[in-house]
C-alpha cells in the first residue's frame, strides 16, 4: 500500500510537472506569435510623455495567457478538478477579455467599458455565491448582505480597473500575479493558481526588463478579473480569508487607491493619463524597472510573512493588517522624497 500510494504521489508529481512546464510554454511561444502580429498590424504602446518608455513597443500579449488560461480551466472542468460554481463564474471572464481585445486594437469608450465590467462582475458574482460573512471584527454592519454586497461589487469592478493602472512597468503586473498565485497555491493547493503561474512566466520572459511586448488591457484587465475572482471564492471556501487576499495584493492596491485619492483631493481630472503612481515614480526618479521589479519582490516578501504572523495569533490580526498598510504607506512617502507626487515633468 506504501508502495502504491508513493506511486500515486509520483505521477501526481509528474502530471503537475507536466502542466505547469506545458502551460508556460505554450504562453511563451503564443506571446511570440502575438508579437509579430501585433508588430504588423501597429498594435503597439507609442512612447508619450504620461508613459515610462521611450520606445514604441507591442501590445496585448496577455491574449496569450488569456488563451492558455482558459484552455487549462476547461480541461479542469472536464476532468472535475475546478469547483463547479468556480468554472462559470471565471469563464465569465471571457467577456471581459474580448473587450479588452477590442480596445487594445480600435479603443473602447470608457463608460463602454465600465458597464461591461460591472455586468461581468455581477455574473461572476453570483456565480460564486455572494461573499461569505467576513470577520468584521466587531462591526456588524459589515455583515448585512445588502451593504457588503453593492461594497464587494464596486471593489472587484475597481481591482479590475487597477490591475490595468497598474501594468505601467516593465514585467510589474505579470510579476505580481506570479507571486500573488505562488501565495495562494501555498495555502490552498489549487491546480488552477499553478496554471496562472505557469501562464504569466511564460509571459515574463518576453515581458521582463527591457519588454519586448506589453500585457495591454485584453491581460491586465482579465489578470485583474481572475485574481479577485479566486480571492472571493478561497474566502468563501474558507481556504484563504480576502483579508489575506487583500494583504498579498496590497502592493498595487494601495498605490492605486492613494493615488486616485490624492489627484481627487489635488481636484484633478481623474480621466486624465498621469505617471503619479508610486512605482511610476520610482521609476522617474531614476531607477530601472528591473530594480522596481525587485523591489516588488522584496515588498511582498515582507507581507508574506505578516500574513503568516496574521494566521497564526488572532490577537495580532488587526495590529498586522494595519501595520501593512503603515508599512506601504512609508515606502509611498520615501517614493514622494526621490520624486514629489506634484513633479510638473
Amino acid at each position: 500500500m506504501k508502495l502504491l500510494a508513493g506511486s500515486l504521489m509520483i505521477i501526481s508529481s509528474l502530471n503537475i510537472s507536466l502542466l505547469v512546464l506545458l502551460a508556460c510554454f505554450s504562453t511563451l511561444l503564443l506571446t511570440y506569435l502575438v508579437k509579430k502580429l501585433a508588430s504588423r498590424y501597429r498594435i503597439v504602446n507609442e512612447p508619450s510623455e504620461r508613459g515610462l518608455h521611450s520606445t514604441s513597443t507591442p501590445r496585448a500579449g496577455g491574449l496569450a495567457i488569456i488563451i492558455v488560461w482558459y484552455i487549462g480551466i476547461t480541461f479542469f472542468y472536464i476532468k472535475g478538478v475546478i469547483d463547479d460554481n468556480l468554472y462559470p463564474a471565471l469563464m465569465s471572464g471571457a467577456i471581459l477579455a474580448v473587450v479588452g481585445l477590442v480596445d487594445d486594437i480600435v479603443e473602447v469608450k470608457p463608460i463602454t467599458r465600465l458597464i461591461i465590467q460591472f455586468i461581468v462582475v455581477i455574473l461572476a458574482f453570483y456565480f460564486l455565491g455572494g461573499l461569505r460573512k467576513p470577520i468584521t471584527f466587531g462591526i456588524d454592519i459589515l455583515t448585512v448582505p445588502f451593504i457588503v454586497y453593492p461594497i464587494a461589487i464596486v471593489g472587484m469592478v475597481w481591482f479590475v480597473n487597477l490591475y490595468n493602472f497598474m501594468d505601467g512597468a516593465d514585467g510589474f503586473a505579470s510579476l505580481e500575479t506570479i507571486v500573488a498565485g505562488i501565495v495562494l497555491y501555498v495555502f490552498t493547493g489549487s491546480l488552477e493558481l499553478l496554471l496562472l503561474v505557469s501562464a504569466a512566466l511564460g509571459f515574463l520572459y518576453w515581458n521582463w526588463p527591457k519588454a519586448k511586448i506589453f500585457m495591454g488591457d485584453v491581460g491586465s484587465t482579465q489578470i485583474g478579473f481572475i485574481l479577485v475572482v479566486l480571492g472571493i471564492h478561497y474566502h468563501n471556501t474558507l481556504d484563504f480569508s480576502i483579508f489575506n487576499w487583500m494583504m498579498i495584493l496590497s502592493p498595487f492596491w494601495f498605490d492605486a487607491t492613494l493615488t486616485l485619492y490624492r489627484r481627487w483631493r489635488n481636484k484633478e481630472q481623474l480621466s486624465q493619463p498621469h505617471r503619479k503612481h508610486a512605482y511610476q515614480r520610482f521609476v522617474l526618479a531614476g531607477n530601472s524597472h528591473q530594480k522596481l521589479d525587485l523591489a516588488l519582490l522584496a515588498v511582498n516578501g515582507i507581507i508574506f510573512l505578516l500574513i503568516l504572523v496574521y494566521r497564526e495569533w488572532d490577537i495580532l490580526k488587526i495590529p498586522v493588517y494595519i501595520l501593512t498598510l503603515i508599512f506601504l504607506y512609508i515606502l509611498v512617502r520615501k517614493i514622494d522624497k526621490l520624486y514629489p507626487f506634484n513633479n510638473k515633468k
